[in-house]
C-alpha cells in the first residue's frame, strides 16, 4: 500500500532566474549542450541553486533577487570542478548564513557570500588553493573547517615518470585551514596529506574524508581495487574494499607517500576482484552510502565496517546513461535509478516504498529536516511526506522503531532457518531455537550494525544469541588484519594462530560436510607445520615419553576425528577423512607416534566416542595402512611401520600378518618378542602363533638360539603326536638316500633339537605314554629279563 506521496514545494517561480533554470532542464536529451542533473547544486537551506556550466565561455547572467529572496545562479567560463557550502554556525569563524566556495581547475577559489541587507551574492575574497600555476584541481569538498582537494601535478614537478603505472601516480591530496570572519577569509597554509598518489574523488561525511578512486577511469591496476578514508582528528588512513566487510589495514597518516603506504598490501590486493562503485552519498556522520555495479547498496559505517543494506532487481545492469541519484536521511537512503524512487530502511534494510516518478530527479537535503527526503526536477522541488496522519514526515516514530525492533529479532532468525535448511544435507527439520544454540548462525557482521540502533530488551536478547559469534569473528579479523601489517616471523607467528583457531574451530563443530572437509584439507595441504601442531591442541595430546600418548579431547572431537570411511579407499572420495589427514601429518613430523595414535583412537573408539562400527565401516588400523602405503617414504621405515601398526591394532589376523612379515624380514628375535608378547592373548591365537614358529624351526635352524623361548610357548593341549605330525608335515624333502647321520652344518631338524619339547609334553600328559619312551631316553641299565614261565 502506497503511504508516502511527493508533495510539491516549489515550480521554481518564487525563484530569481527560474526561466532559464526551465530552459535547461528541459532541454531535448540529444542536446549536447544539456545540463546533467548532477551539475545542480542546492544548497542546504534551500533558498539557493546553483548550476555548473560545463561550456567555456558561457557568461554569467545578472540576476535579479525576487520578493522571496531565492535565486538561481549559473556558474560558466574557465572549467569548474565544483560548488560547495560552508556552514558558519560550524566554522571556526563568527557569523552566520550561507557562504558558497567555487573552485576552478586552475586552482583558483571565489568565496561568495549571500546578504540579505545588500540582496544579492557578493564576492569576499579570491584566492590560491596550489601554489604551483601549473596544478589542474580534479576534486575539492569541505571537511568541518579544512578545504580538501586532489590535484595534478605536471609531470616536472612530480617523480620521473618511468612507467604507464607511474604516469598515474602524478596526483597529490592537499588542504588548507579555512575560516570565515566578518566578510574576510582566511586561508592557511597547504599540507600535503598524500602525494604520488592516483586520481581521488575526495568526499566529506562527518569528521572523515574518503578518497574513491575516479569512477571514470575504469583502471585494471590494484590502485583502482580499493579507496581510503582520512581522519583529520586521529590522524590516520584506512583501506577498504568493496569485497570486504572490514577494513584491510589502518596506518599513521605520517607517511604521505601513496606508494609506500599500500606497499605491503599490494601481494593481497592483486587477488581481489572487488565491485566497482556505480554511485555515493556521504551520510553526514562519517559513513558512506555506496551503490555497486553489482546492485547492491552498502553502508561504510564510521568505524570503517561495510554492509549491506538493500539489493536492486537482478536484472539491474548500470549504464553510462542511466541516471542515478542517492541521499541518506538519518535512518532511510532514498535511491533513484532511472525514474523510480526506491525508500529503504537502512538499519535492517527493509524496502519502505517504491514510487515511479514522472521525470528524472535529484535527491538533496535540506538542513531544517534531515529526516525528510527532499527531490529536484525539471518541473520543480518536492518532499516526501507521509500521506495518513497530518504533517508527518518519512521516518520511523519511536513506538514503530520499538514494534519494528521487536519483529526484527524473530524475523531474522526465520529467515537464517530458511537459509540454512535449503543448504543442508540433513533431513531434520531446523528450528530458531536450534539455530541460536548450535552456533549456525553466520551473519554477525551484518547484525552487528542493525543491533546498534535497537537496544531494547527483545534486541539484547539477540546480541546475546550472537555474542559469541562476534567475539570470534572479530578475533578472526584483527589476525587478517595482522597479517597484512606484520613482519616476516610476525606473519609466521600469526599465520600459526590463525591455523589452530581454524583447526580447532572444525574439529570442535557438531558435523563436517562437503565444504568444510575440503577446507580443512587445504588447511593441511597449505600449512602442513601449523596445522599439525593444531591438531596436537585440538586432541590434547600429550606424549609421557614412555612410548604411550594420552588425550584429554572431548568425546565431540573425537567423534569427528573417528567418522567412518565409507569405502575402503579413502582416495575415491574428494577429500580425505579427517583420521586420515591426521595420520599423515603424524607420519610426516612423528612417524614414531603413528603405531600410539592407532591405540588411542581405539581406545575411543572402543569408549563410543568414535563411530560406531559397522559391516562396511573400515577398520582403523586399515585406514591407517593405507595412508602410509600411500606416502613416499622410505621402504625399511614404512614395512617397520607396517608390522607396528598391524600389531598395535591387537587383532589376531593383523598379528599374524606381522609375525609373518617378521619371519619373512627373518627379524628371529624380534619373532620371539612378538610371540611372546600375544601367545597370552588368547588360546586360538597361541596356537596359531606356535604352529607358525614350529613350522620354521622344520625347515632350518636359524631359531636354534630361541628354541627354550619357543617350547615354552607350547600349548597346554597339544601332544607329542600333535607336534611330530606338525614337524613331520613341514620338514623339506630330502634326497632319495639320505646319509644315516645329518652333517654337521646342515638345517635339517634333528632330533636332539625336539627332545625338550617333546619331554615337557609327556611330563604334562596324566596319562603318560610308553610309545615313544625308548626315543626320549636311553635306559642306565639293560631292562631286567622277563620271568620264566614253565612250558
Amino acid at each position: 500500500m502506497s503511504r508516502f506521496v511527493l508533495e510539491e514545494l516549489s515550480d521554481f517561480k518564487d525563484y530569481a532566474g527560474s526561466q532559464k533554470l526551465g530552459d535547461l532542464l528541459t532541454f531535448s536529451k540529444d542536446e549536447p549542450s544539456r545540463i546533467k542533473l548532477s551539475d545542480v547544486r542546492v544548497s542546504p537551506d534551500g533558498r539557493h541553486i546553483h548550476v555548473l556550466l560545463r561550456q567555456p565561455k558561457h557568461e554569467r547572467p545578472q540576476l535579479a533577487l525576487s520578493p522571496k529572496k531565492l535565486d538561481v545562479w549559473f556558474k560558466g567560463g574557465v572549467s569548474i570542478v565544483d560548488v560547495f557550502y560552508l556552514d558558519l554556525l560550524h566554522n571556526k569563524g563568527k557569523g552566520t548564513g550561507v557562504v558558497a566556495v567555487v573552485v576552478y581547475e586552475n586552482g583558483k577559489a571565489e568565496f561568495w557570500k549571500f546578504l540579505d541587507c545588500k540582496t544579492g551574492w557578493h564576492l569576499l575574497q579570491t584566492s590560491d588553493l596550489c601554489n604551483s600555476p601549473r596544478a589542474r584541481v580534479v576534486s575539492v569538498c569541505v571537511c568541518s573547517s579544512l578545504l580538501v582537494w586532489c590535484e595534478e601535478r605536471p609531470a616536472s614537478e612530480s617523480s620521473p615518470a618511468l612507467s604507464s603505472t607511474r604516469d598515474k601516480l602524478r596526483y597529490c591530496v592537499c588542504r588548507r585551514d579555512c575560516e570565515v570572519e566578518d566578510g574576510a577569509v582566511n586561508l592557511g597554509g597547504l599540507k600535503i596529506i598524500l602525494h604520488n598518489n592516483p586520481k581521488f574523488t575526495v568526499i566529506s561525511s562527518g569528521d572523515y574524508v574518503h578518497l574513491l578512486p575516479d569512477l571514470k577511469a575504469k583502471l585494471q591496476l590494484c590502485i583502482s581495487k580499493f579507496f581510503l578514508t582520512w581522519s583529520p582528528r586521529h590522524d590516520s588512513f584506512t583501506i577498504s574494499t568493496t569485497c570486504k566487510n572490514t577494513p584491510i589495514k589502518k596506518l599513521s597518516a605520517k607517511e604521505s607517500d601513496f606508494r609506500r603506504l599500500i606497499a605491503d598490501s599490494l601481494g593481497y590486493l592483486s587477488a581481489l576482484e572487488p565491485p566497482e562503485i556505480c554511485s555515493f552519498s556521504p551520510t553526514g556522520c562519517g559513513g558512506l552510502l555506496l551503490l555497486l555495479n553489482t546492485g547492491w547498496l552498502y553502508l561504510l559505517q564510521e568505524d570503517g565496517m561495510l554492509r549491506r543494506v538493500y539489493k536492486l532487481a537482478d536484472n539491474f545492469t548500470p549504464q553510462a546513461d542511466t541516471h542515478t541519484s542517492l541521499c541518506f536521511y538519518v535512518n532511510t537512503a532514498a535511491l533513484i535509478v532511472g525514474k523510480t524512487l526506491h525508500l529503504m530502511e537502512v538499519n535492517c534494510g527493509r524496502e519502505l516504498q517504491k514510487i515511479a516518478l514522472k521525470r528524472e530527479g535529484l535527491l538533496y537535503t535540506n538542513q531544517a529536516d534531515r529526516r525528510t527526503p527532499f527531490l529536484l526536477s525539471e518541473t520543480g522541488l518536492f518532499m516526501l511526506a507521509d500521506k495518513d496522519s497530518t504533517g508527518k514526515v518519512l521516518g520511523l516514530s519511536p513506538a514503530e522503531s520499538n514494534q519494528s525492533g521487536a519483529v526484527l529479532v524473530e524475523a531474522i532468525f526465520e529467515e537464517a532457518c530458511k537459509y540454512y535448511q535449503q543448504r543442508s544435507l540433513s533431513s531434520t527439520q531446523l528450528t530458531v531455537e536450534s539455530l541460536k544454540k548450535g552456533g549456525r548462525f553466520q551473519a554477525p557482521i551484518s547484525l552487528a550494525s542493525i543491533l546498534r540502533n535497537y537496544l531494547n530488551s527483545g534486541q539484547e536478547k539477540l546480541m546475546c544469541s550472537l555474542e559469541g559469534e562476534l567475539r570470534a569473528l572479530v578475533a578472526l579479523e584483527e589476525l587478517k588484519g595482522s597479517l597484512v601489517r606484520g613482519g616476516v616471523k610476525e606473519v609466521e607467528a600469526v599465520g600459526g594462530t590463525l591455523v589452530e583457531k581454524e583447526v580447532v574451530r572444525l574439529l570442535s563443530s557438531s558435523e563436517l560436510d562437503g565444504e568444510a572437509l575440503l577446507y580443512l584439507n587445504s588447511i593441511f595441504s597449505m600449512f602442513p607445520s601449523q596445522a599439525w601442531s593444531a591438531a596436537q591442541v585440538a586432541l590434547q595430546l600429550h606424549h609421557n615419553g614412555e612410548g604411550s600418548l594420552s588425550s584429554r579431547a572431548a568425546p565431540d572431537v573425537w567423534k569427528m576425528v573417528l567418522t567412518p570411511c565409507p569405502n575402503s579407499h579413502p582416495a575415491t572420495n574428494a577429500a580425505l577423512p579427517v583420521f586420515e589427514l591426521l595420520c599423515q601429518s603424524v607420519v610426516r613430523f612423528q612417524p614414531g607416534w603413528l603405531p600410539r595414535f592407532l591405540q588411542l583412537s581405539q581406545q575411543q573408539q572402543g569408549s563410543g566416542r568414535g563411530g560406531e562400527s559397522g559391516e562396511n565401516n573400515v577398520p582403523l588400523y586399515r585406514r591407517a595402512l593405507w595412508v602410509l602405503s600411500s606416502l613416499d617414504t622410505d621402504t625399511e621405515q614404512r614395512q617397520g611401520l607396517e608390522v607396528e601398526l598391524l600389531l598395535a591394532s591387537g587383532r589376531p589376523n593383523a598379528i599374524l600378518q606381522a609375525l609373518r612379515i617378521l619371519m619373512v624380514k627373518r627379524q628371529w628375535e624380534r619373532v620371539t618378542q612378538v610371540a611372546q608378547q600375544f601367545c597370552k592373548q588368547s588360546p586360538l591365537l597361541n596356537k596359531e602363533i606356535f604352529n607358525a614358529l614350529l613350522c620354521e624351526v622344520s625347515q632350518h635352524r636359524e631359531l636354534d638360539p630361541y628354541l627354550d623361548l619357543l617350547w615354552a610357548l607350547c600349548p597346554e593341549d597339544y601332544t607329542v603326536t600333535t607336534i611330530l605330525n606338525l614337524v613331520l608335515k613341514n620338514i623339506p624333502c630330502s634326497s632319495p638316500s639320505p646319509a644315516p647321520f645329518a652333517d654337521p652344518h646342515s638345517s635339517q631338524l634333528a632330533i636332539g633339537q625336539l627332545k625338550p619339547l617333546l619331554r615337557k609334553v609327556l611330563q604334562r600328559e596324566t596319562k603318560p605314554s610308553q610309545r615313544y619312551a625308548d626315543i626320549l631316553q636311553s635306559p642306565l641299565y639293560p631292562p631286567p629279563a622277563l620271568p620264566r614261565q614253565a612250558t
